[in-house]
């Protein structure tokens, strides 16, 4: 339980951090970067304990967290283009 809970609080910061660095300006609103981190936190979690980075269920590294979160940003940056109006 205590993971889940350090994989959200990690992956709002995380998405936070995501957002910064990615350069452009990005048309999303604090919601869907939470989302974007939290989500980008717990597929680092994911890869890196099926990887055997860390053990399963920790919680992930800085790092990988915010590696996971630009993932997710790009993906969600070319789907926004490829479908804007």
């Amino acid at each position: 339980m205590l993971s889940i809970i350090g994989t959200i609080i990690i992956g709002f910061v995380v998405g936070l951090i995501a957002r910064a660095a990615m350069p452009g300006d990005q048309p999303m609103g604090i919601a869907t970067t939470s989302f974007l981190g939290i989500a980008g936190s717990a597929l680092a979690n994911l890869g890196g304990s099926t990887l055997g980075l860390f053990p399963a269920g920790s919680t992930p590294s800085w790092i990988a967290a915010v590696v996971g979160a630009l993932a997710l940003l790009l993906i969600y940056e070319v789907l926004h283009w490829f479908f804007a109006d």
